[in-house]
């Protein structure tokens, strides 16, 4: 199971976060991601918060090995035809070591709600934004054959759906290419199952799909002979994404590198 490192955005400056992830990649964590979001929903008179892609794309090049993605790009934020060749120019820039984090953004109870209206966004029904997720992945999947003239991924990257329902993850099973969740989700299993019993009955079985869950920065989910890592093992989870925030301590990130390089995978 890789181990990746997120990088709050919210308050935070980019030279901390690129410190983060340059530290993240010498203490040998495997990927690197941010969250999709343009305002702190806690606060109205905070610094702000740095845009998600406009970062990956600076870390691609403050970086050479660590994996990079979104988690997860609001479909409603960008035309998923200008997305497509945003992702198609990232995997270039770093390489081809792109994770493309996918949802359908926050609805009417959450915080960001007011983010989305307040850059002239409607926040739609569950459904509807669910169905959106959909049409952006089969649109950028038409553009990325090189057959229009767009600009083509080498590889096109995985595509990833977040959700918290089986709604979602039957979305990420029959489209995507995995499905991100909590790690302590009380029916990640369940899930889990959803996903995959719709990558195969969509006959894409072939082709991989990776389950990733995300947490706190915690020593239990570093130690590789931890209760809650073996647990996400035997679900088959193959990512697990660690939330950590600004400013960064880098001596933190040190030292679950530490911790990282005692596991037998």
């Amino acid at each position: 199971m890789k181990t990746d490192l997120l990088l709050m955005p919210m308050s935070a400056r980019y030279r901390d976060m690129r410190a983060a992830a340059v530290a993240a990649e010498e203490a040998g964590f495997d990927g690197l991601w941010t969250w999709d979001h343009l305002r702190d929903p806690d606060t109205d008179s905070g610094p702000g918060v740095p845009e998600a892609w406009t970062v990956l794309t600076a870390l691609a090049e403050a970086t050479r090995r660590i994996s990079l993605g979104p988690l997860v790009l609001n479909v409603a934020n960008r035309h998923p035809g200008l997305l497509a060749n945003m992702a198609a120019t990232l995997q270039a820039v770093s390489g081809g070591r792109l994770l493309l984090g996918l949802g359908a953004g926050g609805n009417r109870r959450t915080p960001y709600a007011a983010e989305q209206q307040a850059i002239g966004q409607s926040v739609e029904r569950d459904e509807v934004r669910a169905r959106r997720v959909v049409e952006a992945i089969e649109l950028m999947r038409r553009l990325w054959s090189g057959h229009q003239g767009f600009l083509r991924p080498e590889p096109p990257p995985p595509i990833i759906v977040g959700g918290f329902g089986p709604r979602m993850a039957a979305i990420a099973g029959r489209h995507g290419d995995g499905f991100n969740t909590q790690a302590m989700h009380p029916r990640l299993a369940d899930l889990a199952k959803v996903a995959r019993d719709e990558h195969k009955a969509a006959g894409r079985d072939a082709s991989p799909f990776v389950l990733t869950v995300f947490a706190g920065l915690d020593e239990r989910w570093l130690a590789p002979d931890s209760r809650a890592r073996q647990s996400l093992e035997r679900v088959g989870v193959e990512r697990l994404i660690l939330l950590v925030e600004p400013p960064f301590g880098l001596q933190e990130i040190r030292a679950s590198g530490r911790l990282l390089a005692r596991r037998p995978d």
